[in-house]
């Protein structure tokens, strides 16, 4: 069962991809699309691809820190025969192959100065020359998507990725916060996955409580999309009951909800609390009903709401402007906040959130892969 592929989220950060992946859609423009591995890169080629005029053409794709250099010029431009060892008859290359269509260069900044030359030459005139050839094959015309995980300003000022083919391959910039930076998508993103993994393995859609919610919500999922993809599969194969609590999450997951930012947050959080800032922060209800009125009417305590207070200044690291929009205030509700928390001894510094750095990853950036998935 193949997944279909969406872009799925409700973050500014993915309403703002999704209008510039329209507007890139539209033209035969090159993209380059940029984040962090496993944030969707991949999806994101396929939407322009399957968008634009050219979705009836082929769509190409190849990884090009998964081809050795020594093959990956023959994959492009193709070779013919008795170019190299091997090489038994004429070969047609992914540029060809895509004619009229879109090639996908995945981990595009992983390719040597060579292979980078080579490439901007066909960018700038369309040819193509085959390994073993002393003369242009024919002329294509393809769209061209690149993605990366790597900063290519760095790699410009290390000399290890050209500056031409920078500003030729960034006509249309595609950024994918990795998925951390936009914890409200992964709820609808975990449902949309425990959804398709349900039907892949003929079981109920598993439901998750508030509790469990909200530690997959602090989770900073250092594999981005990718992991939570994993995550959701993990769990519906071992499930068993219908609903999912904090002791069916993974152990990494729940090891991570007990420390954040450098900080401790204690392992027997209220779960009162937890289920509050899920309703906040994940369902899109405003402070003032879910959390101030309960309150107010002596239904939550003070520890509960400092609780919910600290998990939203860890996740804009002490801005309490950004934390009246995470908590879904007006923005002239910033004074009337700042003057209720004050007036109940729960004001917090924001400066020891600020001078918290940020949990470096636990785990390595997986290679890209160049198979059909979502997200």
């Amino acid at each position: 069962m193949q997944a279909p592929f969406e872009l799925i989220g409700t973050s500014a950060a993915i309403r703002s991809v999704q209008q510039e992946l329209d507007y890139a859609a539209r033209s035969d423009a090159k993209v380059l699309v940029t984040g962090e591995s496993g944030v969707g890169k991949e999806v994101v080629a396929r939407l322009v691809h399957q968008r634009s005029h050219r979705s009836r053409a082929p769509l190409v794709m190849i990884n090009c820190a998964g081809v050795p250099d020594t093959l990956l010029e023959s994959e492009l431009f193709g070779h013919v025969r008795g170019s190299f060892t091997d090489a038994y008859r004429d070969k047609r290359g992914r540029f060809e192959l895509a004619h009229g269509g879109t090639v996908f260069l995945d981990e595009v900044g992983e390719m040597s100065l060579r292979m980078q030359a080579l490439l901007l030459r066909f960018l700038e005139c369309g040819e193509l020359q085959r390994v073993g050839s002393d003369r242009a094959h024919t002329t294509v015309d393809v769209r061209v998507i690149a993605a990366t995980n790597r900063e290519l300003h760095q790699r410009i000022g290390e000399k290890a990725f050209r500056e031409d083919l920078y500003y030729r391959l960034n006509v249309v910039h595609l950024t994918i916060p990795p998925l951390r930076q936009r914890p409200e998508d992964v709820m609808p993103l975990l449902e949309h996955f425990l959804r398709y993994y349900a039907e892949a393995h003929r079981s109920d859609v598993l439901q998750v409580t508030p509790e469990a919610r909200a530690v997959l919500t602090a989770y900073r999922w250092p594999g981005n999309v990718r992991e939570l993809k994993n995550v959701a599969e993990r769990m519906v194969v071992r499930a068993r009951k219908a609903t999912a609590g904090i002791e069916d999450l993974p152990p990494e997951v729940t090891a991570e909800a007990t420390v954040t930012g450098g900080g401790t947050r204690p392992a027997d959080a209220p779960s009162t609390a937890l289920a509050l800032y899920d309703r906040v922060v994940n369902r899109g209800e405003s402070f003032w009903s879910a959390v101030y009125e309960p309150f107010t009417a002596h239904d939550l305590t003070r520890d509960d709401l400092r609780v919910i207070l600290r998990l939203g200044l860890e996740h804009t690291r002490g801005s309490y402007k950004q934390l009246t929009q995470l908590f879904n205030m007006a923005p002239d509700d910033y004074k009337r906040f700042l003057n209720f928390l004050r007036k109940h001894q729960c004001h917090m510094p924001f400066q020891r959130f600020r001078a918290i750095p940020p949990r470096p990853d636990r785990t390595a950036r997986p290679e890209a892969d160049t198979r059909a998935a979502n997200f």
